[in-house]
């Protein structure tokens, strides 16, 4: 990479500044402006390697407008700020900037941020680069393998799953005339794990007749070019009566990606992704599959028909199966590496586990309390290089703010009153292996200089010592803290925030994943009855509904204590009840909610529920919520996240068991 560097900075001083420490670094300043206009004229003569860009400039357009230019460009640049709020924050944040420096200050760190940039800038198209590049040799592979032509469109697509995530994709559904032959799709259902589901299994799912099915794909639009339809584009195509429509309400849908091909003899087929996150597809998925064009062109080019599909395929090496009987009903607990759900949103999690863990890439792992944040690094940990060596885990909340920097770092002794040894740091402990820095958002702000350091420069000073110690440690860090928001009120440094912010991994919440509860519960029963001796096989409908319909405010570690509770005070073989918080304290007197006066939230929640209760529980379809209150069934599900409404809270256990169990 050049040396080439823009200063983008309208504060002449500074600018000044900048360039007597780049020129005397050996950098080459093609040029200093003051607004967006004049460096976009310097950009197209002089095409710097690096930009220095400050977000507030003189004009209307901000640095952030720039950047976006920039990240198409392909240079890379760095933020200078001397404060920003959370929603400046936020939306830089968007343009994935190779560094961000705060004003003011020392020579050296601007030294060392501009290296750390160049090198991610590098690195990341390098790395990209050698994933495609593997990507294309598994799927030409595939391509040569002499096996079922089913067998193999499920292998491509769990390659391809890794570089396009999807909950739902449909190939082959363009010719009416050979839909029966050639069309089938695939509903993800665990991590490596998907259910193949052809016209007459879709029929059974949607509960929709095959030749209103057939109809329905004879009104879709077929797209001729690559599309992404994300948020309200998606809810716009998915209107009318079509089959995106149909599989949109069928399996929660919420963004798709069509990417038509032509085979060779002239014939259409196209892979449709679904998933049910609003925002997943981009520009670049779609770049992507033009690359890949001429490879999947050759997997799919031999006509596939599927006249067996027994529904199901998994990587055998991959599935963890165990099996716990409740009430005459099987359940069966997938995990993956330990972790038990198979919820969409963690599934996603898993996903971003599996890019992450094999590099030394910094993780910031985000979610409230009990959500499982340290298990998460205990997994990344697991899969990754390192695995060999240590893991060392600090709270940086439990350690008093005067002991904070000597348990990190080490101190040597007579360095302070009470030194009377030499002391080891959790870094210095970690070296070769990782640290997980639990709850930095914590951590004092003057500490959080130091630590910013030890992160850029790869090396600590021990409290006392004279001399700094090179360490080679990964560093995974977690918060339940908002730390944009943190970073807007002053309590965390908006650099180190972007130095930890490298890959940031958010857990979902239990009552967001509560398809998982069943599982979760169960593996806790497991692991009670080990420990007491007892032999309980599981729980009631009545206390699984309770369940499925509390909020859980501490989460799975809240969940494992009730159940632990419930195992030691079960009287027989079933868990007849769970103490629930909620459900206890739920008595509240008519005189107390008279004087409440309601909210409009909590009066939109009541209306939404009344309506479900009037569907049935149906939110999709004729007849259904969505239709009854003339919106989107996307965005009713939206609205019923916000508000916390579930239709769990129907008195309807048939409903709840089939959607857990399909």
């Amino acid at each position: 990479m050049s040396k080439k560097v823009l200063i983008v900075e309208d504060q002449f001083v500074e600018a000044n500044d900048l360039q007597i420490m780049l020129k005397k670094a050996g950098y080459e300043v093609c040029g200093i402006a003051r607004s967006v206009d004049i460096a976009e004229e310097i950009i197209r003569k002089e095409k710097p390697s690096l930009v220095l860009l400050d977000i507030f400039l003189k004009g209307k357009r901000t640095g952030i407008d720039l950047a976006k230019q920039l990240r198409d460009d392909n240079i890379a640049f760095i933020y200078l700020s001397a404060n920003s709020n959370e929603e400046i924050l936020a939306e830089a944040k968007t343009t994935e900037p190779d560094g961000f420096i705060v004003k003011p200050f020392r020579e050296k760190d601007l030294l060392v941020t501009l290296e750390i940039a160049q090198y991610r800038h590098e690195n990341s198209r390098e790395s990209k680069y050698r994933r495609e590049t593997d990507l294309i040799y598994q799927l030409e592979k595939i391509a040569l393998n002499n096996i079922d032509s089913r067998e193999k469109l499920l292998q491509t697509i769990i390659i391809v799953q890794q570089e396009i995530p999807f909950d739902y994709l449909s190939v082959g559904f363009d010719d009416l005339e050979k839909i029966e032959d050639v069309a089938t799709s695939f509903l993800r259902i665990g991590f490596n794990e998907y259910q193949t589901i052809g016209i007459q299994e879709l029929s059974t799912i949607t509960g929709i007749n095959r030749d209103k099915l057939m109809k329905s794909f004879g009104e879709s639009n077929i797209e001729t070019i690559a599309a992404f339809f994300n948020n309200e584009e998606f809810e716009k195509i998915t209107q009318k009566p079509s089959f995106n429509k149909i599989v949109s309400d069928t399996f929660n849908l919420a963004s798709m990606l069509s990417f038509p091909l032509t085979l060779n003899s002239n014939e259409k087929s196209s892979f449709s992704f679904y998933s049910r996150r609003a925002d997943t597809y981009n520009s670049e998925h779609v770049f992507l599959l033009h690359r890949l064009q001429q490879t999947l062109l050759k997997i799919i080019e031999r006509k596939p028909t599927f006249e067996d599909i027994d529904g199901s395929y998994r990587k055998k090496e991959d599935a963890s199966i165990i099996s716990v009987t409740n009430n005459n009903a099987t359940i069966n607990t997938h995990s993956f590496e330990g972790i038990i759900g198979n919820s969409h949103l963690l599934l996603n999690v898993f996903d971003e586990i599996t890019q992450v863990a094999p590099f030394d890439t910094a993780v910031l792992i985000l979610g409230e309390s009990g959500t499982g944040k340290e298990r998460i690094a205990d997994c990344m940990h697991n899969l990754s290089p390192r695995k060999g060596k240590a893991l060392i885990k600090v709270n940086c909340a439990a350690l008093p703010a005067t002991l904070i920097e000597s348990e990190l770092f080490g101190h040597e002794k007579g360095s302070f009153t009470g030194a009377f040894d030499k002391k080891i740091g959790k870094f210095e402990q970690a070296n070769g292996g990782t640290i997980f820095l639990d709850e930095i958002g914590e951590m004092p702000i003057d500490l959080q200089v130091k630590l910013l350091r030890v992160l850029q420069e790869k090396e600590i000073e021990p409290v006392g010592g004279r001399l700094p110690v090179k360490i080679n440690v990964r560093v995974i860090a977690a918060t339940n803290k908002n730390l944009e928001k943190e970073v807007g009120e002053g309590r965390f440094r908006l650099d180190l925030y972007y130095r930890l912010n490298v890959f940031p991994i958010e857990l979902p919440p239990l009552r967001e994943r509560i398809e998982d509860i069943p599982l979760l519960a169960h593996h806790f029963i497991t692991i009670y009855n080990r420990k007491s001796g007892k032999k309980i096989t599981g729980l009631s409908d009545k206390a699984l509904r309770n369940m499925m319909a509390y909020s859980w405010p501490g989460n799975i570690r809240e969940l494992e204590n009730l159940i632990e509770r419930s195992v030691l005070l079960a009287k027989g073989t079933v868990i007849e009840d769970i103490s629930l918080p909620t459900l206890q304290t739920g008595n509240i007197s008519k005189n107390a909610q008279d004087v409440h006066v309601k909210t409009i939230h909590e009066n939109e929640r009541e209306y939404i529920i009344s309506i479900l209760k009037k569907c049935n529980g149906k939110i999709w379809g004729m007849g259904g919520a969505a239709e009854v209150l003339n919106v989107p069934p996307s965005t009713l599900k939206s609205k019923m996240k916000k508000l916390a409404v579930e239709v769990l809270y129907l008195e309807r256990p048939l409903f709840v068991l089939i959607q857990i169990f399909p």
